[in-house]
């Protein structure tokens, strides 16, 4: 459910890592997500839902990358189960875009939802417990 601010995932300091270039993404995919949410309710047309999306898929994985990057470069140890985490989102965000594509779903709330959520506890779950170590390792 969209905020007051009108924004579906308002953008809050809870969600910092203390990793400069990692807040910088979440906050672009945060960005992201809203923008697609505004598309989808403003009723823009299905070419500028699909343009979203493919943004929020690319960056997303501009962003996994950058995260892998530093788990392996400093050796952290949880770093498969997270990138399994990944390529699990990854999967299942790509198989939507192709049912979207085809008319087989369309983008609802509840998409939007999943979204804002998978988003929201990435970022207060799993990123949470990389962000100590990384930051132990002098990674802000």
């Amino acid at each position: 459910m969209a905020t007051a601010t009108g924004l579906l995932f308002p953008w809050s300091d809870t969600y910092s890592v203390k990793i400069g270039v990692i807040d910088m993404q979440h906050k672009n995919l945060a960005n992201i997500i809203n923008e697609l949410h505004q598309a989808m309710v403003g009723g823009q047309g299905k070419q500028q839902v699909v343009k979203s999306l493919s943004n929020l898929i690319k960056y997303t994985q501009i962003h996994f990358k950058t995260e892998e990057n530093f788990m392996v470069s400093h050796q952290y140890p949880d770093y498969m189960n997270h990138k399994t985490e990944h390529d699990r989102l990854t999967k299942t965000v790509r198989e939507f875009q192709d049912k979207f594509q085809r008319n087989e779903v369309g983008l609802t709330i509840d998409v939007m939802e999943f979204l804002k959520n998978w988003l929201s506890k990435q970022i207060l779950g799993s990123d949470q417990r990389y962000a100590p170590f990384l930051n132990a390792q002098g990674v802000h």
